[in-house]
């Protein structure tokens, strides 16, 4: 392979107009990789550091000049010279030079910049699409998409206490045929919220974020969406859910306070009692940090409760770091993982927080962040690690398309040998 002769990093816009970086990795032999880095709306306050610049006279605060500048300086100075093929010689230098558990010196957005930037230009100088150079001849399973259809918590400004109401389409033969599948099922969406009086304006994923009259509200309206797209719920379209628990949990008074809502605050067991529920009333197969993300005893009672009937993912809990992941494994919680790029940093370790699950029974999930680019790295990745599933947003907002844009191209890469988890899902209602 070839040497890096040239690194350069530049502040960029993401979805939500904030700043974010962005990196070029050149090779001596004229290849380029690119790559832009995400950034969070409800984030973990286990995740690794987003360094910003907190100069208010500028963007707000949300600059990310400083992490620029820890890249066009010191990570160019000292990878110069690497071959793009190192990646796990040079991720570990970074997060040494970096020197701190949470990467708070040089930024997790600055590494993990020049990270994707070199797979993807060691992926070009190897000839070969991403998802193959990383995940090799046997990366062949496309993931069901996890479409976030309807907002409310952090991400909506409405009485919705929890974060997302997604569509998982597992019916589907394909991955074309599960795209097709759940768009129509937004669309019509639209129109039962148009009937109702409802706005249909969407939100920084692209769900809709109407003031519903209660958070049930907004399953019955999805399932009424999913008849009226002639789709069975349950069989051909499921629900999934992401509470994002840790917005509305007390942790002094130990209670889940559902402000936005009701009112109400619920004990961790009541919490639990609450998702039962609904997963017997609903054709709901997975829910997202449905207790708080420091609540190992409210994730205890809910794996025990609901661990062997639905999946149930770790995002803030686990914030794809493979010591937090171990942390669960032995406490027995949970029994999936929500993979965000970066919340940790560095390539190489979001591929060991995936391999880690695999090892322990627990499936992975790709994710976005509500602050997206045109990047479509994720798409790529779900594949070569065949997670089977992938989180990046609704069917609309081109930062969203874009990635199911590319899982529609890899598929059609991929030809007779492409597979779509759909029905093998583990917890698809047979």
């Amino acid at each position: 392979m070839s040497q890096i002769i040239h690194i350069q990093a530049r502040q960029i816009l993401d979805s939500r107009g904030n700043p974010t970086i962005e990196v070029d990795v050149v090779t001596d032999s004229g290849v380029m990789g690119r790559a832009a880095v995400p950034s969070g709306a409800s984030t973990g306050i286990h995740e690794a550091c987003e360094l910003r610049d907190n100069d208010k006279s500028i963007y707000l605060g949300k600059g990310v000049l400083k992490a620029v500048q820890n890249v066009n300086k010191t990570l160019k100075e000292e990878l110069n010279g690497y071959d793009v093929s190192e990646q796990y010689i040079i991720d570990e230098l970074m997060i040494q030079l970096d020197g701190t558990p949470n990467k708070t010196n040089l930024g997790a957005n600055a590494i993990l910049g020049v990270s994707l930037a070199i797979a993807k230009a060691a992926a070009q100088e190897s000839g070969q699409p991403l998802f193959r150079y990383l995940g090799g001849v046997n990366a062949n399973l496309l993931p069901i998409p996890m479409m976030n259809i309807l907002n409310g918590g952090s991400h909506a400004d409405n009485c919705i206490d929890f974060q997302e109401f997604m569509i998982m389409p597992i019916g589907a033969e394909t991955f074309y045929d599960a795209i097709r599948m759940g768009t129509e099922v937004f669309h019509n969406l639209k129109n039962v919220l148009k009937k109702k009086g409802y706005s249909t304006n969407v939100g920084d994923e692209g769900g809709f974020a109407p003031n519903l009259k209660s958070n049930e509200e907004a399953i019955t309206l999805i399932i009424q969406a999913i008849e009226s797209a002639k789709y069975k719920p349950g069989v051909d379209i499921c629900i999934a859910l992401d509470p994002a628990a840790s917005e509305y949990f007390i942790p002094e008074e130990k209670v889940y306070h559902l402000h936005k809502s009701t009112g109400d605050k619920l004990k961790p067991s009541e919490m639990v009692n609450y998702w039962k529920d609904w997963v017997k009333k609903y054709p709901i197969i997975s829910i997202e940090d449905g207790m708080a993300e420091d609540d190992w005893d409210g994730w205890k009672i809910m794996t025990k409760t609901l661990g062997d009937k639905i999946q149930l993912v770790g995002d803030d809990l686990f914030v794809t770091n493979v010591k937090r992941l171990q942390q669960g494994i032995d406490k027995g919680v949970a029994n999936s993982i929500l993979i965000k790029v970066n919340q940790i940093g560095t390539l190489t370790e979001t591929i060991n927080a995936v391999e880690l699950a695999r090892e322990n029974g627990y499936s992975s999930v790709i994710s976005h962040r509500s602050g997206e680019t045109e990047d479509t790295t994720i798409a790529d990745l779900a594949v070569a690690l065949k997670t089977g599933m992938i989180k990046t947003g609704s069917a609309c907002r081109s930062e969203r398309i874009a990635k199911y844009n590319q899982l529609l191209r890899i598929e059609e890469m991929l030809g007779g040998s492409a597979q779509y988890l759909g029905k093998n899902f583990k917890y698809a209602k047979q």
